[in-house]
């Protein structure tokens, strides 16, 4: 089966071809970030209109790539949310466009899902039931994934999620966009230790997350600083650096409880802060050390994707799932609760 797998969720145009055996035979992807790059942060209506702009010419591009027609194309998966309502009714209306005039079904996939089972985009796959940490602009949630079709939620953020409290310090900073890797390439000439920030854990036993403080906290910190001097540029490296490694140590305690507590040995990490090097590394010598089989897709598959989502897709397409007409998106996840 060929599937097409189309992602507008946020500001990247992602469209991609897989075969029957989940093999990509494209994967396109077209970024937006030079268009929001000088307000600091994604304009949902520029967003949207430039996603208008792109869906047709990448989904030419990703069949050109694969060596396919239009003709060729059995199944059309199509992120249906959460997400930007503007950015997601782009993609999906396109879809449904298309199955009807394919004559081909599609289904609505959520986005969650797709970064869930992005892992097995990899040549080395998890074994069920694993745990899952998602971590993104939108979202930090840790999920025990049972099969293919079946998400339990464990622990979901309260407020601003690590990908956005990373994308407002580095506005605050005015150190660029996006948020993610311009703090994290500060963060590698900075002190870990420089600055006493608080970690939020939460009630006991509890694996949601909470970074709205932390980032309070360093926003108080640097605004004390600067009433009466500029930052240095040792003190913005050293910010950035106790910063990531605040949001680090939380990320992965709640991970190593979350496997404990379900008796699980299997741990993934999705999402697009996942593509951090600190995060990677420092998971990696933790699930060493506690003996978890750790799977890390590679940056390629962290970040938004057509190819997770056709993948997705094509597991609820043989477990029954067809997207309806009256079908619509939705702006927030209910995945797995």
């Amino acid at each position: 089966m060929i599937v097409l797998g189309i992602e507008t969720s946020c500001d990247d145009t992602a469209v991609a071809v897989l075969d029957s055996e989940a093999s990509v035979l494209a994967n396109v992807v077209s970024s937006q970030d030079i268009i929001h790059q000088r307000f600091g942060g994604i304009v949902p209506e520029l967003a949207s209109r430039r996603h208008m702009e792109s869906i047709t010419p990448i989904v030419n591009d990703a069949i050109s790539r694969a060596g396919i027609t239009l003709n060729d194309i059995e199944l059309i998966a199509v992120t249906r949310g959460p997400g930007l309502i503007g950015s997601l009714l782009v993609g999906f209306c396109y879809a449904k466009s298309l199955s009807y005039t394919l004559g081909i079904p599609y289904v609505g996939v959520d986005h969650m899902a797709g970064h869930l089972l992005s892992a097995f985009l990899e040549h080395s796959t998890p074994a069920f039931p694993y745990i899952a940490l998602i971590v993104s602009g939108g979202t930090t949630s840790l999920f025990k994934v049972e099969d293919f079709n079946r998400f339990d939620l464990l622990g979901r953020t309260r407020d601003d999620a690590a990908g956005e409290a990373f994308d407002k310090i580095a506005r605050y900073l005015e150190l660029g966009y996006p948020g993610g890797p311009v703090v994290s390439k500060r963060a590698e000439g900075g002190d870990t230790t420089a600055l006493q920030l608080p970690r939020a854990w939460l009630e006991e036993g509890s694996l949601d997350f909470s970074f709205s403080g932390l980032k309070t906290s360093v926003i108080n910190h640097c605004h004390r600083i600067m009433q009466v001097d500029h930052l240095t540029e040792q003190q913005i490296m050293n910010t950035c650096a106790s910063f990531q490694q605040a949001v680090i140590d939380v990320l992965i305690e709640k991970t190593s409880t979350a496997a404990q507590i379900n008796d699980i040995r299997t741990v993934v990490l999705g999402g697009g802060v996942s593509a951090n090097r600190s995060l990677r590394e420092q998971i990696s010598l933790r699930c060493g050390n506690e003996e978890l089989d750790l799977f890390l897709p590679s940056v390629e598959n962290c970040t938004d994707n057509g190819a997770m989502i056709a993948f997705a897709g094509v597991q609820q397409y043989w477990a029954g799932d067809r997207g309806a007409n009256d079908d619509d998106v939705y702006s927030r996840s209910h995945l797995g609760r």
